[in-house]
């Protein structure tokens, strides 16, 4: 089972049952509810080898995003500034636009911090995260009896 999901949490912003199994974004449900920051919608995903973190953050891009590995904890962050200036004749118009978020996920000991790789396509970050050789499961072996 994944053990770096994000919190859930239900309609009273109490802990949901996850909290006590997985991490737990900081500030996370502050920052969405009263500043009106869009947190990006994530996926996690595992399999044999490896488990794997899906960020939908279309608009953007690879340059975007700072990923960091810090005992145990990975952060994928980003933070973009947009201007748009406009000049006619008697008017200038300036428009500013600032995203930022941060999400915070605590990794299993079976993970291989060693080996993260990240890539991105078509506006989501996938960060791939292998198993340690030894937690990998292994096929099912039939023992000859003597």
């Amino acid at each position: 089972m994944l053990d770096m999901l994000p919190a859930l949490r239900n309609r009273l912003n109490m802990p949901s049952f996850v909290d006590e199994f997985f991490g737990r974004d900081l500030m996370d449900n502050f920052l969405s509810e009263r500043s009106g920051v869009n947190i990006p919608s994530v996926n996690l995903v595992e399999n044999n080898d490896e488990y794997r973190i899906e960020v939908a953050a279309p608009g953007l891009e690879k340059k975007d995003f700072k990923i960091d590995l810090d005992n145990d904890v990975l952060t994928i962050s980003s933070e973009k500034e947009e201007k748009d200036e406009q000049n006619e004749e008697n008017f200038v118009r300036r428009e500013f636009s600032y995203s930022k978020f941060s999400r915070s996920f605590t990794l299993p000991e079976s993970a291989d911090e060693e080996k993260i790789k990240a890539t991105h396509k078509e506006g989501i970050l996938y960060v791939h995260i292998p198993k340690k050789d030894e937690a990998k499961q292994k096929p099912p072996k039939q023992i000859n009896i003597s």
